[in-house]
């Protein structure tokens, strides 16, 4: 916790104030979720969970955060145009991992066809933890990028209002404006509309491709309604609808009821949960078809943790971007230590090293949205069952980053007011458009801070494990 905040969570009294406070106030900004009981309905809704106080964290290493994305931002369209980069990199992986081969399968489809896609659009998000060395110092370590369906971009950006208020209650009128303003919902419906207006049609629209349970529908009209601000007409979809309902014209134009589609905008599709045969029928129809897609499969496979690994190899990055040497630093200076498991000697001796040490890594499946990752004595007993099958190289070995817990105040609903030890995850959002060759937007377009109880080792705010924050700058 800020040092700034010691004193008040001595007094019980003005906690329980300040909670009941934050708490409406949140309501009243609109950082909603539909409930778990009734996860379609907006007559039902709570509070997305949030922190009492805005977290500290070093200014330095913020600025660090932004000041590379763009960076990551060229990244990840250079790997999405480089097949032989990404054929090489995957070919252990879609041998092993069907989820990854499926969309492998229709990247190489789709490039064989031709790709009728002219302007791409790139939403991502990098996550950051802060590493305390035996010194006491703090470094910016990555932890994945996030380049499908990277979310809360829109309820991020009601808690630093939430949190000013929190510190006005709590006798804190000087720190709480220091808080920085915040609206990624604002950046990413940037890069749509940038994406919609080069796509060519007045009356074509944006679809927001959606899951079947929207519990977080809020986060998403923030983005929504932003566009709709811009007279630019949304609709939201699921896969199954796609199937139904949408087909292909000559040019390979995609309409959905008769309606023209200039960008796909996905907040579903990162898990193999997601697809049945009549899904991956509609993603190839959508990966076939001229609108944007954001992402495009492409981008989706430079997002895999296989793709990170391999990037921090020595001379990768400057295969991938010749000619940017001061982007290249930037960029590994946030690299943590990644170790590929593929079959042969340097495999069998990192499986080895973290068979005998568990504690130090963190063991990775190809898989996003939290909830996934294997720690301690759960990652040695999988290791040990898979350390001679081929089953190995759909995972990347990690060093395991040590933060310097804080202790803070989770707002839950319906869950008792209790001090907790926490750590802390930032976030970067990234948009880029481009059409043909030429990059035409790269920008960082806002920040997210996700805070969870130590005995947490993985999950973030959708999965019910970390909460919303703020950063307050040290």
């Amino acid at each position: 916790m800020a040092a700034a905040w010691r004193d008040v969570v001595r007094d019980a009294a003005a906690v329980r104030e300040a909670a009941a406070v934050a708490v409406d106030a949140a309501l009243l900004a609109g950082g909603l979720m539909r409930t778990g009981e009734q996860p379609h309905a907006s007559d039902v809704v709570n509070y997305a969970p949030f922190t009492l106080l805005p977290s500290a964290v070093p200014r330095a290493l913020f600025e660090q955060a932004y000041a590379v994305q763009q960076d990551f931002n060229l990244l990840v369209d250079a790997i999405s145009q480089n097949k032989e980069f990404l054929e090489q990199t995957l070919a252990s992986t879609i041998k092993v991992d069907d989820f990854t081969a499926q969309l492998f399968r229709i990247y190489m489809q789709v490039l064989e066809e031709g790709l009728a896609q002219t302007v791409f659009l790139g939403i991502n998000r990098s996550d950051y933890m802060f590493d305390c060395g035996l010194d006491g110092t703090a470094a910016l370590r990555q932890i994945e990028i996030n380049t499908i369906a990277a979310s809360f971009g829109g309820l991020t950006s009601r808690t630093a209002d939430v949190h000013g208020l929190v510190l006005k209650v709590l006798g804190k009128t000087e720190e709480a404006s220091h808080l920085l303003p915040n609206n990624p919902a604002k950046g990413l419906a940037l890069g749509i509309a940038k994406a919609w207006e080069l796509y060519g049609s007045q009356r074509a629209v944006v679809m927001f491709l959606v899951e079947e349970i929207q519990r977080n529908i809020f986060d998403q009209r923030c983005v929504e309604n932003e566009l709709w601000n811009r007279n630019i007409h949304v609709i939201r979809k699921r896969f199954r609808d796609v199937f139904e309902q949408g087909s292909l014209d000559a040019s390979r134009r995609l309409y959905m009821d008769g309606q023209e589609v200039a960008v796909v905008y996905y907040r579903e599709g990162y898990v193999p949960q997601t697809y049945d045969q009549q899904n991956w029928e509609a993603r190839l129809l959508l990966e076939r078809s001229r609108a944007v897609k954001c992402p495009d499969i492409a981008t989706q496979l430079a997002g895999t943790k296989k793709v990170q690994q391999e990037l921090s190899r020595p001379g990768t990055l400057e295969k991938l971007l010749p000619g940017r040497p001061e982007a290249i630093a930037r960029m590994r200076a946030t690299f943590a230590g990644l170790y590929s498991l593929d079959e042969g000697e340097e495999g069998d001796r990192i499986a080895a090293t973290a068979i005998a040490d568990p504690d130090r890594f963190v063991l990775k499946p190809q898989r996003e949205g939290g909830g996934n990752n294997l720690y301690g004595e759960e990652l040695r007993q999988v290791l040990e069952k898979i350390k001679d099958s081929p089953e190995r190289t759909s995972y990347i070995l990690m060093d395991k980053i040590k933060p310097q817990p804080a202790l803070n105040y989770l707002l839950r609903a319906h869950s008792p007011l209790q001090v907790s030890e926490c750590i802390s995850e930032l976030g970067i959002f990234g948009v880029y458009v481009r059409q043909g060759q030429e990059l035409v937007l790269n920008q960082a377009a806002g920040h997210l801070l996700r805070t969870k109880a130590i005995e947490h080792a993985d999950g973030g705010v959708a999965a019910g494990v970390a909460v919303l924050d703020t950063p307050y700058l040290v």
